[in-house]
């Protein structure tokens, strides 16, 4: 947990994530990436040079209609002295059931996101932190590239003017293996999504190929994330 929070002050100093007083909303849906976040941002708290503090939120899209149990969620909150909001939502039954999405991820996750952003502002927030990782990232700038035929990718962080809340990824530089090695180690109360399309989407799709990619071209991931930063690409190449 060391390493990933040494990566994590990295990324929040050199796109200098946090401002003094920040209150910082932590989107937290229940995966390992979320709670790591969340475990990491509440050490820090105690000694990051720039003072915040921290509220975890999470959107519940009730799949098949059915309320998650986030229990053991909200009790890993107390232990770590954050406090912990949830709200239910009708996200399952409108994506699945009424609309039928043939693709539905990127719809639930606009609707999501549009959720959290509600939550963080109505409580106070400045910011609010997502747990997209390093390998995330590179994914991310693949499919743009094989779907969308554009290069980008998502900010490492961005300004949403609309809510007036910084949105904010710093967990950019962690590794998805040492966040999982760090979850399973220390035991985080992972919840297992009911999404129905849970495993089968196209970010999948794009794992496999990087991970498949990378054999024949050794530290494919690394360069892919050094060529966004030599580039600007999307604010990557920002600096305090």
């Amino acid at each position: 947990m060391q390493k990933l929070m040494g990566q994590m002050r990295a990324a929040m100093e050199r796109y200098q994530m946090v401002q003094p007083g920040d209150k910082i909303a932590v989107g937290v849906s229940g995966g390992k990436d979320s709670l790591t976040l969340l475990a990491g941002l509440a050490k820090l708290r105690d000694y990051y040079p720039v003072p915040f503090s921290l509220v975890a939120i999470t959107a519940d899209p009730c799949f098949g209609g059915v309320e998650t149990d986030f229990s053991p969620v909200e009790k890993f909150c107390q232990e770590l002295d954050v406090p912990y909001l949830l709200r239910r939502t009708r996200l399952g039954t409108i994506i699945f059931e009424e609309r039928k999405e043939e693709n539905p991820c990127s719809l639930c996750a606009r609707m999501r996101r549009g959720i959290l952003h509600e939550m963080a502002k109505a409580n106070g927030c400045t910011a609010l932190a997502l747990g997209h990782h390093f390998d995330d990232a590179v994914q991310t700038f693949f499919m743009n590239l094989f779907y969308g035929g554009k290069l980008g990718c998502f900010s490492p962080k961005s300004y949403l003017s609309r809510q007036e809340l910084w949105l904010i990824r710093p967990m950019v530089f962690c590794e998805e293996r040492d966040i999982r090695n760090a979850s399973q180690r220390l035991q985080f109360p992972v919840v297992k999504s009911a999404c129905p399309a849970d495993g089968c989407t196209s970010r999948k799709d794009t794992e496999l190929l990087v991970t498949a990619l990378e054999k024949q071209f050794p530290d494919l991931r690394k360069k892919v994330m050094g060529a966004m930063q030599r580039a600007g690409l999307d604010h990557w190449g920002d600096v305090s």
